[in-house]
């Protein structure tokens, strides 16, 4: 399996965040811009809700912009986190029900806020391989290389959140 960890064969992604479908957004807080360097994506007002798995220090967004924070690994997560990774799987589509621009992001956008986008277009009616497939094709074929947060989608994050706990 491959994961971020502290470096990832993961290229950066060429923008900033991508929209997987209307008023659904993924992004990063990293990426390659025009000149071929990597810059911060740094997020102001663009949307009304910024859900984020992983917190750099000013990366926004602005006052006033609906914020959550759950910082989770790009790795094995317990039962905790992955009812955090439901909830915020849940908030995204009821914002986004409510026509509200929805980011959600982690370091490069790919893993952390992939899982979290997949498990909300599942809620809404997707397989999860059609979602899996859709986000990687609107974001990057980077985006969920993280074969155990495919296992986790292909398993169903309540069942998975159930097994972690009877292993804790």
């Amino acid at each position: 399996m491959r994961d971020r960890g502290k470096q990832s064969d993961a290229p950066a992604p060429d923008s900033p965040w991508s929209e997987i479908v209307p008023g659904l957004w993924m992004g990063g807080h990293e990426y390659t811009g025009r000149s071929g360097q990597p810059e911060f994506a740094v997020v102001r007002d663009e949307f009304d809700l910024v859900l984020t798995l992983l917190r750099l220090p000013g990366h926004g967004p602005d006052p006033g912009v609906e914020h959550h924070v759950w910082p989770i690994p790009d790795g094995p997560l317990d039962g905790t986190q992955l009812a955090g990774v439901m909830r915020l799987a849940r908030t995204a589509d009821e914002a986004r029900d409510a026509g509200r621009r929805v980011l959600v992001r982690c370091y490069h956008g790919y893993n952390r806020s992939g899982l979290v986008v997949a498990h909300a277009l599942i809620r809404a009616g997707s397989t999860a391989e059609d979602a899996i497939r859709l986000i990687r094709s609107r974001r990057s074929p980077w985006a969920l290389h993280n074969a155990l947060f495919v296992d986790y989608l292909h398993t169903g994050l309540d069942t998975a959140r159930l097994l972690e706990e009877l292993a804790e």
